[in-house]
């Protein structure tokens, strides 16, 4: 894409979980392509630098909350328009709690990735697709996971609900069948983002060793993919896209030096 002059002209796409990792750095991407990313996500602090960065728009937004989605939609509302509309969705927020096994499960960590990931992705996609359609030409990307597409020791909580996003967004691409919307479901493998921080409550030494003695992918190596994707003619639809280092072959497999 073309970049315009910074401005009124460039098109609206919304990135959720844009505070850090995959979400801030696809908003750098998505700007540096000529949109003016609105940015949702809790720590609205850090949603504000990336704004100033970015030249976009930060919008506190808990994807947990159905009040607080519809609040941010409102705003987004208030900022489209007939030179901006929104042409885009990154369905980013989410995350992963524990590794428990299916015996030892915690229902409260099960009930919060099925939350932040599969009804996040339900309530923003539902709340923005009326203004997607709308705008003739839009795109919804979401960021899954290879979690959701295969399975892994003590990972029966996340990769059921990442199977259940992915499972979502793949029936909208069918429900929207010659609509003017497209859809690209983005699975990354390892990504070291502040991901397997918040897994464990915040431990970083266990956090360090899911990367230890192989070279992960970073969050601008997922930016990259979802601008790449969102810049393609609006005739072209990249329908899912996996990426993983070159250190991984699955959830349970990695070659470590």
């Amino acid at each position: 894409m073309t970049t315009p002059a910074p401005g009124t002209d460039r098109p609206l796409v919304v990135v959720t979980g844009a505070s850090s990792g995959i979400g801030a750095a696809s908003a750098r991407a998505l700007a540096a392509d000529g949109w003016h990313p609105v940015l949702g996500a809790r720590r609205v602090e850090r949603l504000e630098q990336v704004a100033e960065e970015t030249g976009g728009t930060a919008l506190e937004l808990d994807v947990t909350d159905a009040d607080s989605v519809a609040a941010f939609a409102a705003g987004v509302r208030d900022l489209a328009g007939p030179t901006r509309p929104l042409r885009g969705l990154v369905n980013n927020a989410g995350g992963a709690q524990g590794t428990e096994t299916v015996l030892e499960a915690d229902e409260d960590k099960w009930r919060w990735m099925w939350e932040s990931n599969v009804l996040g992705t339900l309530r923003v996609t539902k709340a923005l697709l009326p203004m997607l359609l709308d705008s003739g030409d839009g795109h919804v990307v979401t960021i899954t996971s290879i979690a959701g597409l295969e399975t892994y020791d003590g990972g029966s909580g996340y990769t059921s609900a990442k199977h259940a996003e992915g499972a979502l967004h793949r029936t909208l691409r069918g429900e929207l069948l010659g609509q003017p919307v497209r859809l690209t479901e983005i699975a990354p493998g390892a990504v070291e983002t502040e991901f397997s921080l918040v897994r464990f409550g915040g431990d970083p030494a266990r956090a360090a060793k899911v990367y230890e003695g192989i070279t992960p992918l970073v969050a601008d190596d997922v930016a990259e993919v979802v601008a790449f994707a969102m810049s393609r003619p609006s005739h072209v639809n990249l329908d899912t896209i996996v990426l993983k280092p070159r250190d991984q072959a699955s959830g349970m497999r990695f070659h470590r030096s």
